[in-house]
């Protein structure tokens, strides 16, 4: 009898600690061994992963391999970082005071063009200050600008290192702000449409001042009168992207003053040369930057199959961006005031607009020299020709960027 006791005593310790074994193994599993294949997936999403090169409309990812991609996309990384260390106090971008808030404006579009957004995300606290110091330089008379006489309607009596920026950056700061306002539709963008409103105010006065010249009507010029000649198409361009932006993002745009800007760009053409010129009746004038400019305003328009577009499209790989900070090939009839960096951010967004063989046989050789020449640290060096050179490398480094990121299709205004 008291065999079976003890029996039925040890049976019961014995299942008593299966049990408990059971119950621990729940909480500590045994490291069981796993199948190879499982092992060896584990083991890979250990180990860091490789960034994937940003999507792009399929249509253009064909002109790089993927590695290719990657690098650029290192490289603009790099040259974003780079900028946002340069961001000032006030929120904007280092340059002259003359070059503000242009330059502070090409800066956020190289940060939209990747996507970067005042308000949201990585950068977001820094844009929404940049987009405050674009504001804030706005004038009783619409026009923004940091310098310039701040009164109730727009005078032309102004001295020229004044006359000939104010109109720039007024260009690309509402520029900045329409493409902003269509980008987000946020809280932190609402408050900006009187601000566009009367920027699209000050843009018409100017291409209602009188003209001498009837070759000049319907363009723009400076804000001061410095000769007989009244409109160019640098000038003329800048504002017809931000009409045309503002058209985008749902403001009403008079119809009538887009066509008379074209016919001015048209006039613009050189049927000798195959490309546009700074002034018209100067043949002296054409540049890489105009020929650009020329393009994308008629682009604007629909007109990207012109003539005048696709011979301006030839005219560009001829010159090329081959050598840089330097004057294209076609030095025999490029202007001294060809600028390589400006060149380059009207010829990049204008052969994307053409795309097909302009587009594969410009980006590709553009895309190699920009990134085998630029700096450590993310940036590129200042302009080397003519004026641009005082705006310094934050301007040069946004263009940099700008041109890189062109196939991002991510800003409205050049989009395809």
């Amino acid at each position: 009898m008291r065999k079976i006791q003890l029996t039925m005593v040890l049976c019961t310790v014995f299942f008593s600690a299966v049990i408990l074994l059971a119950q621990e193994e729940k909480k500590f599993p045994a490291n069981v061994a796993k199948p190879q294949a499982e092992q060896a997936e584990q083991a890979k999403k250990a180990e860091p992963q490789e960034k994937e090169a940003k999507p792009r409309p399929e249509a253009d990812t064909t002109v790089l391999d993927t590695q290719q991609w990657k690098e650029v996309d290192e490289s603009v990384e790099k040259a974003l970082k780079w900028l946002i260390s340069q961001q000032q106090a006030d929120g904007s971008f280092p340059s002259k005071k003359t070059g503000q808030p242009g330059v502070t404006g090409l800066c956020m579009l190289a940060f939209m063009s990747q996507g970067h957004l005042p308000g949201e995300g990585e950068y977001g606290d820094q844009l929404q200050r940049a987009l405050d110091f674009i504001v804030s330089c706005q004038k009783r008379s619409g026009l923004i600008a940091l310098e310039a006489p701040d009164v109730d309607k727009l005078s032309r009596r102004v001295a020229h290192d004044v006359g000939y920026t104010c109109v720039y950056n007024h260009a690309i700061a509402a520029l900045v702000l329409t493409e902003s306002y269509a980008m987000t539709g946020s809280d932190q963008t609402k408050p900006i449409k009187p601000i566009i409103e009367k920027a699209l105010m000050a843009t018409y006065q100017m291409q209602d001042f009188r003209r001498a010249r009837k070759d000049d009507e319907g363009g723009w010029r400076y804000l001061d009168i410095a000769e007989f000649v009244d409109a160019d198409l640098s000038v003329t361009a800048w504002q017809l992207m931000f009409m045309r932006s503002a058209k985008n993002a749902g403001f009403d745009i008079e119809e009538e003053r887009i066509t008379r800007a074209i016919k001015f760009v048209h006039r613009c053409f050189q049927e000798d040369r195959g490309t546009f010129s700074y002034k018209v009746g100067f043949p002296d004038r054409p540049s890489r930057g105009m020929a650009g400019a020329g393009i994308l305003a008629l682009a604007h328009s629909g007109l990207h199959d012109s003539p005048e577009a696709q011979r301006a499209g030839d005219w560009i790989l001829k010159s090329g961006f081959h050598e840089y900070n330097e004057m294209g090939r076609v030095k025999d009839i490029v202007s001294s005031g060809d600028r390589y960096h400006y060149g380059l951010l009207t010829s990049s967004q204008a052969m994307y607009q053409l795309g097909g063989r302009h587009w594969r046989d410009f980006f590709p050789p553009t895309v190699r020299v920009l990134m085998d020449n630029q700096s450590k640290d993310g940036s590129w060096k200042t302009e080397k020709m003519h004026n641009d050179r005082q705006y310094g490398n934050a301007y040069t480094t946004a263009i940099g960027v700008l041109t890189l990121s062109t196939p991002n299709d991510l800003l409205p205004i050049f989009q395809r």
